[in-house]
């Protein structure tokens, strides 16, 4: 199906997010909560994709993983997929909490798997340090 300006639309995000990963409730509760839902119409090589994953989870091992969820899990699936081409696509939580990373087939019609990662609180302008005079 076409949405108005001829770019193929984009299935049901929240339905797609069934039991991939432990971060796929979270994500679907994101989404239900307002988040912000993109999906990349451009399908990126697996080696790519699945290294980018792989980074992201030595970085969190390395700094302990409490703030994120399924991203072991998608590094194993996406490795599955070796030789193929993957899209991506974010969810940002309403409250800018949670920043989760989607990972689908070539066509964007298949949800492989899901992570999540807790995001630091930004410290706001009237609670930043004032340079010194």
């Amino acid at each position: 199906m076409a949405t108005e300006d001829g770019l193929p639309s984009h299935p049901d995000i929240a339905a797609m997010l069934t039991d991939q990963t432990s971060a796929c409730e979270a994500a679907r509760d994101a989404i239900a909560s307002g988040g912000e839902v993109q999906v990349s119409d451009r399908a990126a090589p697996h080696w790519m994709v699945h290294g980018i994953a792989a980074t992201r989870l030595r970085r969190s091992l390395k700094r302990g993983l409490p703030k994120t969820i399924g991203l072991d899990e998608s590094v194993e699936i996406l490795a599955r997929h070796r030789g193929e081409q993957l899209c991506t696509g974010t969810i940002l939580a309403a409250d800018r909490s949670w920043f989760f990373t989607l990972y689908f087939d070539a066509t964007g019609t298949e949800l492989l798997a899901c992570s999540g990662v807790k995001r630091s609180p930004r410290p706001s302008t009237k609670d930043s340090i004032e340079p010194p005079n």
